[in-house]
């Protein structure tokens, strides 16, 4: 097949990857224009643009897609399908009813659970046990197209080393790659099955802010462990120390301690884990105890708790939030 590659992020790198590496012939990249980035406002690539780069493929970066110039552009690249990965852009109709096997996504989410920007950060922060990616055709909703094959993947939630949104987004894009080999075989065979959504399951994953990664210390520690889990790598989840942003990075969850009461955000004790050499920091929340594993004061590095402790004081009694 003659395709049309549309991604911007590193998420979509993968599917790109095995469709040149494949039998296929990737005719042309679409990808978002390059965006000044650092203090020397220098441009930066997409990864997407830096991989078609690499492999000799013309690069298309339309500020909109939508514009007349382009659409001709894109028509003349006579496509048989277009593939389209976390591209950042909606398609107008002139676009979708395009190519002959239409548009086709790979959406990091089992449809029609979690639509929309955030699927794989949500599926983490929502404590689901499983994820996955969907291959679908597109159309005018978002993510609302019938869906033609799915894989799924369980996610980890062990409460002290459990998935990170960053760790579920390898894992995701990885399989993402293999689906839509699969899918373009069943599109050539006529043997692609066509699913349509059901509404009234779906879930719509909000795009996420830094404002999302201040700790609610009054909720409790499941869901706020969830949250740091979730937002790893960006936004991260935080909370303030003495008027400074303190990144909580790594935590886990203990039960209250019988007949100790406190407000939420109160430091409980600081703990030795002789077991591995760590220190540890107990924080009371609404219900349960988080306790802190990993961290990092606004301008320092990010560090155990242990090398944390060695070079700034917290005593017990301390409230955190503040």
């Amino acid at each position: 097949m003659r395709i049309v590659f549309m991604g911007t992020p590193e998420f979509s790198v993968p599917t790109l990857k095995e469709l040149i590496a494949s039998e296929h012939e990737v005719v042309g990249i679409v990808t978002q224009p390059d965006k000044p980035k650092g203090r020397g406002k220098e441009q930066q690539f997409s990864a997407v643009k830096k991989a078609g780069l690499e492999a000799n493929i013309p690069i298309f970066q339309p500020i909109k897609v939508r514009d007349s110039e382009f659409i001709e552009t894109l028509r003349g690249m006579e496509m048989d399908v277009i593939i389209v990965v976390a591209f950042g852009q909606i398609l107008p109709e002139s676009i979708l009813n395009m190519p002959k096997y239409g548009c086709i996504n790979v959406h990091a989410s089992l449809l029609p659970k979690y639509r929309g920007a955030a699927p794989i950060q949500w599926a983490v922060i929502d404590g689901e046990k499983e994820t996955g990616v969907t291959a679908m055709y597109m159309e005018k909703g978002l993510d609302t197209g019938d869906m033609i094959k799915k894989v799924k993947i369980e996610i980890s939630n062990e409460a002290y080393d459990g998935e990170t949104a960053d760790s579920l987004h390898d894992k995701l894009a990885a399989l993402g790659g293999k689906l839509i080999l699969d899918v373009l075989k069943e599109l050539e065979d006529n043997t692609a099955v066509r699913e349509k959504q059901d509404d009234s399951l779906s879930t719509y994953a909000k795009m996420l802010t830094k404002e999302m990664g201040c700790i609610d210390w009054s909720q409790d520690a499941v869901r706020i462990e969830r949250l740091i889990r979730g937002l790893n790598s960006w936004p991260s989840a935080y909370t303030y120390l003495g008027g400074k942003t303190l990144k909580i990075w790594r935590a886990r969850i203990e039960k209250e301690i019988e007949g100790k009461e406190a407000q939420c955000g109160e430091v409980l004790k600081i703990e030795k884990d002789f077991s591995i050499d760590e220190m540890e920091i107990w924080v009371q929340t609404g219900k349960g105890i988080l306790v802190l594993k990993e961290v990092q004061l606004e301008g320092k590095k990010r560090v155990p708790v242990k090398d944390f402790l060695n070079g700034h004081k917290l005593e017990e009694g301390m409230v955190l939030g503040i």
